[in-house]
C-alpha cells in the first residue's frame, strides 16, 4: 500500500469532491507525518482513498495452469516423494501474483493444489481448522475416510473434507495412479489467525460405517430424504460425495426444458440437501453447461472462483486475459473482474467444475454481481 502524502497518491479524479481525502501537503504536515510514524501512528487521511476504495480492488490476477504441463509436474512428484513423508503430495497452484505468493494462494483466499496418489499408497489421516473439498480429475480405486465414513472416489465426483473432521485418503493396490484437484480455505483461515492442525494418532482410521454410507443414505433419487433418521447436526452437507454419474445427466436434463443463463449458461450449484444451501460454510462449488456453440456475456462479481474443466474445449476471457481451455485445464477468475465463458464446440456441451468463496461473501452480505454494459450493481448499497 502506498506511502505517499494524500495529495501524491491521487490518481482518480472521483476522488476530487467532498468526502473524499484531499489534504494537501506541506512541509509542516510532513514533520506531523514523521511524529506520528515514532508512535505506531498515522494519519487516516494520508491512506482513506487506498484502503476505502470506490469499488473492489482485486490484489490477484488471471492466472492458467494447463493440464499438459501439470500433469508431468504432478506426476515426477510421485517419483521424488514418499507421501507418508510430505504429509500429503500435493503440487500448489500459486496465482502469478505477489499477494498469490505471499499467501500461497490460487485467487483470493482460495488455497488450490494438485495430489496425486499411486496404487497401494496413502496419506496419513490428520484435521484442520480449514475446509477442504477435492475434484477427482483421473484414475481409479481412489477413496478417502472423514470421521470414520469410507468413500469411494471416481473420475469427476466432488467429495468434501470438512473443517476439523479426520481425514485420510488412499488408492487401493488393484487401483490406478489418481489425481485431484484440492480446494481449501487455507489462506482465510490464516489471515484470521484460527487454523489449528492435528495428526491422528494412528496412520489411518479404521472405517466405523458401512461403505458409501453417506452417498446411500443422503444421495438417493432428488427430493427424497430420509424420514426417521437421527437429525443431522453438523454446519456441512450429510451427502459427503457428488457423483459425476448423477451430476452430469441432472445437469442435462435441466439444460432440456431451461434457457440458458446468459452468463453462466446452465449452472447448478452442490448443496446441503438439507438446506439447499451451500454444501460448507466457507467454500463454494459448482457444475456448469456450456450449451454447444455457447458464446457468454460478460459480467462481474464480489467473489473470487477457481475452474476446472471437465469436458469441452473453449475459451473464457477474463479480464485482458484469454484462456483456452480443454479437458483438466484449470483457471482462476478474481473478485470483480470481467468475464466470459465461450464453448468453441458447435456439437457438443462443455462442463465446467468451479469452487468459489461466495459462501463467506454472502454471509457478509457483500455479494455484487454487474452485467457488462449495465450500471446495475454496481454500488453496494
Amino acid at each position: 500500500m502506498s506511502t505517499e502524502p494524500a495529495d501524491k497518491q491521487r490518481l482518480d479524479p472521483r476522488d476530487d469532491v467532498r468526502g473524499r481525502s484531499r489534504v494537501q501537503d506541506t512541509p509542516e504536515l510532513r514533520a506531523y507525518y514523521d511524529e506520528l510514524a515514532k508512535h505506531s501512528t498515522l494519519a487516516f487521511w494520508t491512506r482513506a482513498n487506498d484502503i476505502e476504495p470506490w469499488e473492489p480492488q482485486t490484489r490477484y490476477v488471471p492466472t492458467l495452469w494447463p493440464y499438459r504441463t501439470m500433469r508431468d509436474l504432478v506426476l515426477r512428484s510421485a517419483d521424488l516423494v514418499d507421501p507418508a513423508r510430505a504429509g500429503r503430495r500435493v503440487v500448489v497452484l500459486i496465482n502469478d501474483s505477489d499477494a498469490g505468493r505471499h499467501y500461497t494462494a490460487a485467487c483470493g483466499w482460495l488455497f488450490s493444489g494438485l495430489q496425486v496418489m499411486r496404487p497401494g499408497e496413502i496419506t496419513p489421516a490428520h484435521r484442520h481448522t480449514a475446509s477442504a473439498h477435492r475434484f477427482i480429475m483421473e484414475g481409479a480405486g481412489a477413496y478417502t475416510v472423514v470421521d470414520g465414513h469410507r468413500i469411494t472416489l471416481e473420475k469427476h465426483d466432488y467429495v468434501l473434507t470438512p473443517n476439523g473432521c479426520w481425514h485420510d485418503h488412499g488408492v487401493t493396490a488393484d487401483g490406478k495412479t489418481s489425481i485431484w484437484q484440492d480446494g481449501l480455505d487455507i489462506p482465510l483461515m490464516n489471515i484470521l489467525e484460527t487454523n489449528f492442525y492435528e495428526v491422528y494418532p494412528e496412520e489411518a482410521q479404521q472405517r466405523q460405517y458401512p461403505e458409501n454410507d453417506s452417498p446411500r443414505t443422503w444421495g438417493g433419487a432428488p427430493g427424497l430424504l430420509p424420514s426417521r433418521l437421527e437429525q443431522w447436526q453438523a454446519p456441512w452437507s450429510p451427502l459427503m460425495v457428488y457423483r459425476w454419474r448423477d451430476v452430469r445427466p441432472a445437469l442435462v436434463e435441466f439444460s432440456s426444458v431451461q434457457k440458458p443463463d446468459p452468463f453462466d449458461g446452465h449452472i447448478m450449484r452442490y448443496s446441503n440437501p438439507l438446506s439447499g444451501g451451500w454444501a460448507m460454510k466457507t467454500l463454494g462449488a459448482q457444475m456448469q453447461l456450456l450449451p454447444a456453440g455457447f458464446e457468454g456475456a460478460a459480467h462481474r462479481h464480489t467473489g473470487n472462483v477457481v475452474y476446472n474443466v471437465a469436458e469441452g474445449r473453449g475459451y473464457t476471457q477474463v479480464g485482458d486475459h484469454r484462456f483456452e481451455w480443454s479437458e483438466h485445464d484449470v483457471f482462476c477468475v478474481p473478485s470483480w473482474t470481467w468475464h466470459r465463458h465461450v464453448n468453441l464446440d458447435s456439437k457438443a456441451p462443455a462442463f465446467l467444475f468451479s469452487f468459489n468463496d461466495f459462501p463467506v461473501v454472502e454471509s457478509l452480505g457483500t455479494y455484487v454481481e454487474q452485467p457488462e454494459g449495465s450500471d446495475h450493481g454496481k454500488s453496494a448499497f
